[in-house]
């Protein structure tokens, strides 16, 4: 069986990947920070017969990131990496002229210096595999500039950027970043508390995951919506 890393895996996207993969018989290591909701996300996918491995923790940490890599090597390898874990830095988001640096410095080391560490720790186990694959997770603010979203949109257009150099420096992998929209997630309602706009569910947009798994198509930044319509 294939076997798939995930962080941020116990809510919201990084959930709604863990299910669909272990829906096609993927194995997997899932990471967050909250233990009790990660556990309640691996006892709700062992109904699908696949194993599945969650090792609660802040993907920052070291330790934490090797760990994920030697319980995927311990079910046969690496075939895929979901950096999916994100960080606003400060809730809610604010102007950059009030943005704290140490919480600017938060963002990028979840978001940006975190998905380097995994890829170094996962890369002789993701090249192995024949079909290695990275997907990051981006956003659109990385690529607009919309007001209080500074420091959290630097944070994943450094993520496209380090994407884009390792499918240069890998060619044998497949990496894309995929910016899935917006979505009904904590995430999205602990930045902008006060947006109440209905907001799609996080298992919308992953058949554009999916399609990007099956067709393989070349390195590179997408978007759900365009792969929801077909475009690639």
């Amino acid at each position: 069986m294939p076997v798939a890393i995930i962080t941020g895996a116990s809510k919201g996207l990084g959930r709604a990947l863990a299910e669909a993969l272990a829906g096609r018989g993927w194995d997997l290591v899932l990471d967050a920070r909250g233990a009790g909701a990660l556990a309640e996300t691996a006892q709700a996918l062992s109904g699908y017969g696949t194993r599945v491995r969650a090792l609660p923790g802040d993907v920052t940490d070291a330790d934490h990131r090797s760990r994920l890599v030697e319980a995927a090597w311990r079910l046969g390898g690496l075939d895929l990496l979901v950096h999916n874990a994100s960080a606003l830095g400060i809730e809610p988001l604010v102007r950059l002229e009030e943005l704290p640096l140490p919480a600017l410095r938060r963002a990028l080391e979840v978001n940006l210096v975190a998905a380097l560490g995994l890829v170094q720790e996962g890369l002789a186990l993701l090249r192995a595999s024949g079909t290695g694959t990275v997907i990051a997770v981006s956003s659109d603010a990385a690529a607009e500039a919309y007001e209080t979203w500074g420091g959290y949109g630097a944070s994943k257009a450094g993520l496209d950027q380090l994407a884009a150099v390792l499918a240069v420096e890998e060619p044998g992998l497949r990496v894309w970043t995929v910016d899935p929209g917006d979505m009904a997630t904590d995430l999205y309602a602990a930045a902008v508390p006060e947006d109440r706009e209905p907001r799609p569910a996080p298992a919308t947009v992953v058949p554009g995951f999916l399609r990007l798994l099956d067709e393989r198509p070349a390195s590179g930044r997408y978007t759900a919506a365009a792969l929801m319509e077909g475009a690639v």
